[in-house]
Parts: C-alpha cells; sequence; structure tokens
C-alpha cells in the first residue's frame, strides 16, 4: 500500500533518490570508520580507538534511520555493498594511512555529507515541500557537523 503524505509520487521517487545517495554516503563512511577503528595505531591508539567506535556507533544508528525514513516513504533501501558504492558520492578507503591520515579523511567526508545534505535539505523544501524529510536530514546535518567539529580538534 502507498504512503498518502501529501507528497506526490513523483517528489516521493526524487527524495528517495536523494536519500540512497545520502544511505550510501552513510555506509561508506561507517564502513571507514569501523576500518579505521581497528587498525589504528600509535601513541593514542586507545583514545582513537574509542573515538572511532562512538562515530560509527552513530553512524550505524543514522544508517538505519536512513533506510526506514527511504521505506517511510513507500521506497526500499538498497542494502548491499556493491550497491552502496554505486551511489555514494564518497569513496571507501584502499589503504591503512596513519591516525593523523584516518582523521583528516574522515574529516573530509563528514565536512562533505554535511555540504551536500545542506544543499539536499534547500532542494527538498523548495521543490518538494516534504518538511518531515528537511527536517530529519537537519538532524543528520547536524550530526556530521559534530562529528567534524570533533575530528577536526585533533588537527588543530
Amino acid at each position: 500500500m502507498k504512503p498518502k503524505l501529501g507528497i506526490t509520487d513523483k517528489n516521493k521517487s526524487e527524495i528517495i533518490k536523494t536519500l540512497t545517495v545520502i544511505l550510501a554516503n552513510e555506509m561508506v563512511v561507517y564502513v571507514k570508520t569501523r576500518k579505521y577503528h581497528w587498525n589504528v595505531t600509535g601513541s593514542s591508539f586507545m583514545e582513537l580507538h574509542k573515538l572511532f567506535e562512538n562515530q560509527y556507533n552513530a553512524i550505524a544508528l543514522a544508517v538505519d534511520e536512513v533506510a526506514e525514513r527511504i521505506s517511510k516513504l513507500g521506497g526500499m533501501a538498497i542494502g548491499s555493498m556493491a550497491s552502496f558504492l554505486k551511489h555514494a558520492t564518497l569513496k571507501e578507503s584502499e589503504t591503512n594511512p596513519s591516525p593523523k591520515a584516518m582523521i583528516e579523511e574522515l574529516l573530509n567526508d563528514h565536512e562533505q555529507a554535511a555540504s551536500d545534505i545542506r544543499k539536499y535539505i534547500s532542494e527538498i523544501e523548495e521543490d518538494t515541500n516534504d518538511i518531515g524529510t528537511a527536517d530529519f536530514l537537519t538532524a543528520l546535518l547536524r550530526d556530521h557537523e559534530a562529528k567534524a567539529w570533533v575530528l577536526r580538534k585533533y588537527l588543530a
């Protein structure tokens, strides 16, 4: 049964496409953060190990919320690594960089995600009037900004 939420089918379809990109990006940064948690070394090992764990746990919740938002709009969330990589604008990491490079890469990913989400919020508000998704994305934007802020402090 299709949801009747006051959003046209065309607009729901466009919003679901946008949310699919966001879902894919969340998965890429989740996997990367988890990988760095597993592989960080050096004198700040434990601190970064715990930081990355806290961040990937929070990202895991966001992944679930994005997938559920897609479902609430009548869509089907993608779920394979191939699909995530196909739709993501963020890139996975094939290497095990230094702790500083790990932080820099995750910082860049969170800043890019925040920038993209900010653009998507404007588009969704203006083009579809889907206040629910815009509000949902605003909270996700704040989460990425907070994670970026913490990571940026390590590079100061």
